[in-house]
């Protein structure tokens, strides 16, 4: 790739990354600000927090579908200026309605970042795409750590008010904007490749279903008044509609074999059992005679070392291997995390989950990347945001848990999640180890 400079496009990446991840550790701090000084319930600060994960899809949609029409850097100019606006906003937010609107405008930041990194780093490594990914993706727990001790030392050591811990994002946001400023951007490898925009929806398999049911969770996901009831049985209709209209649209329409749809599946459970249960740390862990943001500094800490080395454990295990452990160890560490009191059992009930919850979301994106190519930048965004859209639904549902039913209550019931991951996975790898067995081999 002729003038393109790799490295300094790739540590550009991870640093915009550091500062979507810096949000997440702040906003796991700050809720418990806007529970005590501003009056919110735990299932208000769940709606409220919920654009910051599906205004991290709507972004991560519009960038796959405009990524080559708009072109990546410009993607990515979009992505600095509604952080800067989110931050701003965030500053002044004082009741749910002020905290509901920064949180849109830092999810759009977010998803805008996503949706042109993953496939900018895809693009600049084509040999080693879930090895690479792995470690771009070090830079989100890596950002939690650092966010969560600032959160730690600013508020709970030196008791420096909120305010202050969310003014930090301006340095990273500041740095990271200069180094991509002026440079030469690759086309995605979709374009370099010659796949065609209709081909790259077919390999989405269903991607008109799919966008119109990840509206249709958003909507869920926004609006208080619909709350969904699973003691009826409407929920379970409506998800034997969309099964049905998946097959339909992928199998008699675009007459392609159904492997994006039941990754993405998966992908809506390990977004949701990873991001679910650290945004609520605070909640959750609060009286367990340990502070939450050292859990969490714990949690993201072994995630950030394990994604760095990545390489070695999906090139013995392969990918789905790799995810079915995970998924094993992840519903270990709920359930160890549901009975653990004190804090030396806390800890290596946290650490279990970690390991855990490690390799889930840049090996689902890599999987995509390796076995369905031609779906392209559209796909990855639609994994990420689809995973980040499943969370926002989740969040508020897990705030009433836990003022209902109590933490420990909610972790079991989390649990479930990595459970049925397992069974998907089971299914993933048998999928792939038959229909994909030359690309395994390679």
């Amino acid at each position: 790739m002729e003038n393109v400079n790799q490295k300094r496009l790739f540590v550009a990446s991870c640093l915009a990354l550091l500062v979507t991840a810096m949000t997440f550790a702040i906003r796991a701090k700050i809720e418990g600000v806007f529970s005590t000084d501003y009056g919110l319930t735990k299932e208000q600060i769940g709606y409220a927090f919920g654009p910051a994960f599906w205004g991290f899809a709507v972004a991560m949609f519009l960038g796959g579908f405009i990524i080559d029409i708009v072109k990546t850097k410009n993607i990515l100019r979009m992505a600095f200026g509604l952080h800067l606006v989110g931050i701003v906003l965030l500053l002044f937010a004082n009741n749910m309605i002020s905290l509901f609107v920064a949180n849109v405008f830092i999810g759009l930041g977010n998803g805008s970042v996503e949706a042109a990194c993953n496939p900018l780093v895809s693009t600049l490594f084509p040999e080693k795409k879930t090895k690479m990914l792995n470690r771009f993706h070090v830079w989100f727990p890596g950002g939690i750590v650092i966010g969560g001790v600032l959160a730690w030392l600013l508020m709970d050591l030196i008791g420096l008010r909120w305010e202050i811990l969310v003014s930090l994002l301006f340095i990273p946001l500041a740095i990271y904007g200069y180094i991509f400023w002026g440079q030469q951007i690759p086309e995605t490898e979709r374009v370099s490749s010659g796949v065609t925009y209709k081909e790259m929806l077919r390999n989405v398999g269903a991607p008109f279903t799919i966008i119109a049911t990840v509206v249709l969770m958003i909507f869920f996901a926004s609006v208080p008044s619909l709350k969904i009831n699973f003691q009826s049985i409407y929920p379970y209709i409506a998800v034997a509609v969309i099964l049905v209209m998946v097959i339909i649209e992928g199998r008699l329409v675009n007459k392609i074999f159904l492997l994006f749809p039941l990754v993405l599946f998966c992908m809506l459970l390990t977004a949701s059992t990873e991001l679910g249960t650290t945004q609520w740390i605070n909640a959750l862990l609060q009286t367990n005679g340990i502070s939450p943001m050292i859990i969490l500094v714990v949690v993201t800490g072994i995630m950030a070392v394990g994604r760095f080395f990545a390489g070695g454990l999906v090139h013995r295990l392969n990918p789905t291997g790799v995810l079915l452990s995970s998924a094993v160890i992840a519903t270990t560490g709920l359930l160890l995390l549901s009975v653990a009191s004190g804090a030396a059992m806390t800890l290596l009930s946290a650490a279990v989950f970690a390991v855990g919850v490690c390799y889930f979301w840049p090996t689902m994106i890599g999987v995509a990347s390796e076995y369905i190519p031609q779906s392209g930048a559209l796909g990855m965004s639609i994994l990420g945001g689809a995973g980040f859209v499943a969370t926002s639904m989740v969040l508020p549902i897990m705030g009433k848990s836990i003022e209902t039913s109590g933490p420990q209550i909610t972790l079991r019931n989390m649990s479930v999640l990595p459970v049925i991951l397992i069974v998907a996975f089971i299914a993933l790898s048998i999928i792939i180890r038959t229909k994909y067995a030359k690309k395994i081999a390679k």
